[in-house]
């Protein structure tokens, strides 16, 4: 909630149902309440990631850290640290432009919608901690440069930390997924009871259609990064079976063998397209 309009508005936040217990939290805060939460439910995890807003907060950072969990966290070009084992401090920004050539290595941050997702890459140590890293990532056409602070339990590998970094593209996928086909923004919040319970379906209804479609695919390609070069459609996703349901409980003006015939005609094109754009992108990719 906004601290100044809503949290100091007694009246306010009355007549919204607001409990007395809750009170402004940061965004840090609130993920760092929820990493516990997480974990104190016997969930496991090996490492947490997000952007600049949680990068940015060293309780977050410590407090991670203290549960044994690794993370790689966006922080800004602006962002200090100590190099020559935590003896000289220096601009993320700064060390960036000051490396050779030789320190870059191209890996992919993850499958896109177009194809792997290629960027350079590169690390520096940092601090006196051996598993302590600044991560840099730089775009192969503009040049931009995106900061990791990283750190891990054990020793890890360049493309670990690269993986862990593109794993935030799928979360946001993942919130891309609930409000255009659950309509989880579709709610003007005036009230917190009713609110609570529109985010909780709506939450349960993408729960259910990633479920769905899991359960359509059990096994997953062998290389995610190259399809399957034939005319197969492409796996159900959550759109598509949505779609599919919306046709069974609301029936069209066709057969169900009609409407199967065009989810199959979908995926076959969609599947076209994906297998041109991964074409393209690994043509354009030099190799190395």
């Amino acid at each position: 909630m906004p601290e100044h309009s809503w949290c100091t508005d007694a009246e306010r936040r009355h007549a919204a149902g607001i409990p007395q217990r809750v009170q402004f939290a940061t965004k840090p805060r609130l993920a760092g309440e929820m990493i516990a939460a997480a974990l104190d439910a016997g969930i496991t995890a090996s490492w947490a990631t997000g952007d600049e807003a949680y990068g940015q907060d060293p309780q977050l950072r410590t407090a991670v850290e203290a549960r044994g969990i690794g993370y790689v966290l966006a922080v800004a070009c602006s962002t200090r640290v100590r190099i020559n084992r935590g003896r000289t401090p220096a601009r993320a920004d700064v060390l960036a432009q000051r490396l050779p050539a030789t320190a870059w290595q191209r890996h992919s941050a993850g499958p896109g919608a177009k194809g792997p997702r290629y960027y350079d890459w590169a690390w520096i140590h940092i601090g006196s901690d051996s598993h302590r890293h600044l991560l840099i990532r730089r775009n192969r056409t503009s040049g931009e440069p995106a900061f990791y602070l990283c750190w891990s339990l054990t020793a890890v590998t360049l493309s670990e930390l690269v993986r862990v970094a593109g794993v935030r593209w799928s979360v946001e996928e993942c919130f891309q997924a609930a409000k255009s086909q659950v309509g989880l923004d579709h709610y003007q919040v005036r009230h917190w009871p009713p609110w609570h319970r529109h985010i909780t379906l709506a939450m349960l209804a993408l729960a259910f259609l990633a479920a769905v479609a899991a359960s359509a695919a059990p096994n997953r390609p062998a290389d995610p990064y190259h399809p399957a070069r034939s005319n197969d459609p492409i796996q159900l996703t959550v759109p598509e079976i949505r779609h599919l349901l919306t046709g069974i409980f609301h029936p069209p003006a066709m057969s169900a063998a009609r409407l199967l015939h065009w989810s199959t005609w979908r995926r076959r094109h969609q599947a076209t397209a994906r297998h041109s754009h991964y074409r393209r992108r690994s043509t354009n990719e030099p190799a190395g």
